[in-house]
């Protein structure tokens, strides 16, 4: 894989190489190849790079990098392609690190992972929930919460319906509640009288919490729907019905714009679409929404998992990687000295 040389050139190939890795799930970068290996949509084992196997190996490595050994990070659907392409960098830089990425949800991460022991890093669409942290306490592991990006939660739609551009909040709100509407006229009565086609995250993601809060509330969730933890599954279902809809994260529709349709959100003042820029002037409500990691403090009291860590934060402000390659907005450069102070006083206390 080499370098980023021209932005726009570079851009297009990383965006379609994101695409395929969201839809497989699960990366891992050594020797630049996709492995099922370490996660997808049923969580898998997580074994082949766990935190504990060879994360203590901080030895020579190749070419006289003295960075070695694995990382292993699962968790959110959504921040998958961001530190798939940080790591993708890392990794290029130091030949001696095997990482493992896979997409198991937020929730799906924190509950069978992260907060076991098994994993260096959880990503998550949304905080670290109640009964999580004490999963975690319960299990001697300690952590801290990094912001990643910003994301603008998109609802999306086949590219054919022309009948439809926008949504109010409480017109969404009756597609997905737990007694949805079941045909398109029912949300408005100029839509077609054909039935609702559902697309979107599992019960496991933090875009799913995230939606609930945002939109649904106490109306709960509907079942009637085709739930998955591959985003681009998503993005395939919604492509292939003009009667679909979806909802994930921006990077997603950023990668597929010519087969998906991003609806203007009403909440009270005219439809917004998602965007970079709706998204980081706060536009775009109630679905922008910040994204987070999560290192472990005890894998950070290796090496090559800290100096991870501090490349990834470093990049969170790299316009070209986080905008133009992913489509998130990156973090401001006091988020990411916030950030990085408290990274540094998790090392100082790991390493210590």
């Amino acid at each position: 894989m080499a370098p980023s040389q021209n932005l726009e050139a570079e851009g297009i190939t990383r965006r379609r190489s994101l695409a395929a890795l969201a839809g497989a799930g699960a990366l891992a970068l050594a020797g630049c190849t996709q492995s099922s290996g370490g996660g997808g949509s049923d969580g898998g084992s997580g074994d082949d790079g766990s935190g504990d196997d060879g994360s203590g190996d901080d030895g020579s490595g190749d070419g006289g990098d003295s960075l070695s050994g694995s990382i292993n990070i699962a968790g959110s659907s959504t921040v998958f392609p961001l530190m798939s392409a940080v790591m993708e960098d890392f990794a290029e830089e130091h030949p001696g690190i095997d990482p493992t990425i896979s997409s198991t949800g937020s929730g799906g991460g924190f509950s069978n992972y992260f907060c076991v022991g098994e994993t260096d890093f959880n990503n998550a669409s949304r905080p670290i929930q109640p009964e999580e942290e004490q999963l975690c306490a319960d299990n001697g592991v300690e952590y801290i919460e990094l912001v990643a990006a910003t994301d603008a939660l998109t609802v999306v739609v086949n590219p054919e319906a022309d009948w439809i551009d926008s949504l109010t909040i409480e017109e969404l709100a009756t597609i997905w509640e737990s007694d949805a509407v079941e045909t398109w006229d029912e949300v408005r009565d100029e839509f077609p009288n054909e039935e609702i086609e559902r697309y979107g995250a599992a019960d496991t993601s933090g875009t799913y919490d995230y939606f609930i809060e945002a939109v649904l509330g106490e109306r709960g969730h509907t079942s009637d729907y085709q739930a998955t933890e591959q985003d681009n599954n998503i993005a395939t279902g919604v492509a292939g019905s003009e009667y679909a809809i979806g909802y994930f994260g921006f990077a997603y529709y950023f990668q597929n714009p010519d087969q998906l349709k991003a609806l203007g959100i009403d909440s009270g003042d005219g439809p917004v679409e998602p965007s970079l820029e709706t998204a980081s002037s706060g536009e775009y409500t109630p679905l922008s929404r910040p994204l987070f990691t999560y290192p472990s403090i005890e894998s950070l009291g290796n090496e090559h998992v800290a100096e991870f860590a501090r490349y990834f934060v470093e990049q969170t402000t790299n316009e070209d990687l986080v905008a133009g390659d992913v489509g998130y907005v990156p973090a401001t450069e006091e988020t990411q000295e916030e950030q990085m102070q408290k990274l540094e006083d998790a090392i100082e206390q790991a390493q210590g």
